[in-house]
Order: structure tokens, then sequence, then C-alpha cells
């Protein structure tokens, strides 16, 4: 008998708890010899149908694709919406997209929809069960308990909303890891060098930035090393504001922060404060010192 083969489609940003449940019911039901796909979208399909409602992304194609792997998926594709693409049908859809890696098993959660106007659910994938050869698993939703003891349905909108708030905690709970910015490391202005607090400036592209303020971290460098980081995100009020931005000062780094296009990967611990604006620069470095050392305490306790 030939290795089975299992398939779970959606946008999978984040790659959260919930995500992380249904690749691992996938490998359940073909088993450790067994094929396991994901097919994610990307970009978001809302970015051709509702461009102006598009959600910030919690992750890139790559990070997905990693995780993803990690977590047991054997390969991932990431699906290019276009208007042509959305319109198919649900039918159409399973024949053009879903048919030729010839699934045993679709696994889904009970929300699930796909085709034109979302018309396709889990209950259509059981009806064209007999048709198209392959039968439908699908999986209770994940819900967790944050640390004001609500009880939340995991969701990539739930975790934008809680990092948008500065809930980095929280949003570890319901991604299973620490929220993850990834991106070059590009000039910035300098200041933090000026003051004796250089910092290492993120490009984070479309990734979601946190709410604003000061963070404790880790920082992850090109040569898989890794060390404390005090994040700062924000508009920098003290110098007159600007746009966001996202730069951390690595504790205990001795190379070169300025050897600009490096990637960095930072992922956040804990919040520390508000981000606001000091009456002068001394106040302000005063600040930043003790905010490092917070954040050094914190990271050695959580080693």
């Amino acid at each position: 008998m030939p290795p089975l083969t299992a398939i779970t489609i959606g946008n999978f940003d984040g790659v959260h708890v919930g995500h992380i449940q249904l690749v691992r019911m996938a490998r359940a039901a073909v088993g450790d010899e067994g094929h396991v796909i994901v097919l994610s979208f990307d970009p978001h399909p809302a970015s051709i149908l509702h461009p102006e409602q598009v959600p910030q992304r919690l992750s890139t194609c790559e990070q997905r694709s990693r995780l993803l792997k990690q977590v047991g998926a054997d390969e991932i594709t990431c699906l290019q919406p276009t208007l042509e693409f959305l319109q198919q049908e649900p039918e159409e859809f399973l024949t053009t997209t879903v048919n030729p890696y010839r699934p045993d098993v679709i696994v889904e959660g009970p929300d699930f929809r796909f085709g034109h106007g979302r018309a396709g659910t889990v209950q259509t994938l059981r009806s064209l069960e007999a048709r198209h050869g392959f039968h439908t698993v699908v999986i209770d939703p994940v819900e967790i308990a944050l640390s004001d003891h609500s009880l939340v349905r995991v969701s990539s909108s739930v975790i934008r909303w809680l990092l948008e708030r500065g809930r980095v905690r929280d949003a570890a709970r319901l991604l299973g890891r620490p929220y993850e910015l990834v991106g070059p490391v590009i000039a910035g202005d300098r200041r933090g060098r000026e003051i004796g607090i250089p910092t290492a400036n993120l490009d984070h592209d479309d990734l979601l930035l946190p709410g604003d303020g000061i963070y404790a971290g880790t920082a992850v460098l090109d040569d898989g090393r890794s060390c404390p980081a005090a994040i700062s995100v924000g508009r920098k009020p003290t110098f007159g504001g600007g746009e966001r931005i996202c730069e951390a000062h690595l504790l205990g780094h001795d190379g070169p922060l300025d050897d600009y296009g490096w990637t960095a990967h930072l992922q956040f611990h804990d919040w520390i404060r508000d981000q606001v604006a000091f009456s002068s620069v001394q106040r302000l470095v005063r600040q930043m010192h003790r905010d490092i050392a917070r954040v050094g305490a914190l990271r050695a306790t959580a080693e």
C-alpha cells in the first residue's frame, strides 16, 4: 500500500498552536510514513479582495515553512492568490488546486472556508469526499487561558490584537513561542551610538510591530548565537517623533551593529514600559540604562 497523503489549507499566519494542532492531526492521520502537505495563502487573500483591510503579517512565507516543518509538515506550498483564483467555485478549487496532490485526508478546523465568496465549508468537503476520493477530518478549536484568566479561541486575529497592545507574553501563549520579527539590519539615525547605547535597526517590512514600548527579548544573530536584547518599538518621542521603528540594544554583543544587511531575529518576551518623551537626553539615557539592567535580570531569570 503506498504512503498516504494529508493536506491542510489556510493562511497559517504566525503558525500558532491551532495551526500546529492541524499539522499534528494530519501527521497522525497518515502515520510516520505518510506525507503531510500544507497549502498556505501568501499574501493574504484580502490583499486582492479587500486591500484596504489587509491584516499585517505575523510571519513571512519563509518563517511559516520553517515552523511548519519543525512540527511535522513535509511540504509547504505558498499559494499566491489572484482574483481569478479566488473566484473559483469550491469544487473547482478542489479540482485545480487540491486534487493534483491526490490527498487521502484533508484536515481542517470547523470554521474553514474556501472558494468564491467563502462558500465552501467543511460540510462541502464532506459532501464531495466520495467524488474526489478523500476523507475529511475536522478538529476542535484550540482555547487557551490568558494571563488575566480569560479563555480565548486561538486565532491570528487575536494574536494581532494582543501584540498591538504590547501583551507579548499572552501572544506567546497562543503562538507556542515568543513572537519574532525577522529582517535585515539597516542604517538608522545613529543616535544610539552617539549616546553610548548602540542599537540595531530592523527593517520589519510588513510584519506587525507590537505596540509602542520597551521590551525584553532575545536577538538571534546570523551565525546562530543569541543574546539578550532591549527592544524599543515606537516613534522616538524624546527626539520629536517620526515613523514607527524597531531597534534593539544587544546585551553582551561585542561586534559592530552598523555592518548593515545582516539578518536579525528579534524575539519578544516581556513588556517593560511605555515609550515616553523625556525632558532631556540625559534623563532618557539614565532610563535606558535602567531598562537594560532590567532586561538582563529578566533574561537571566528565564535561563
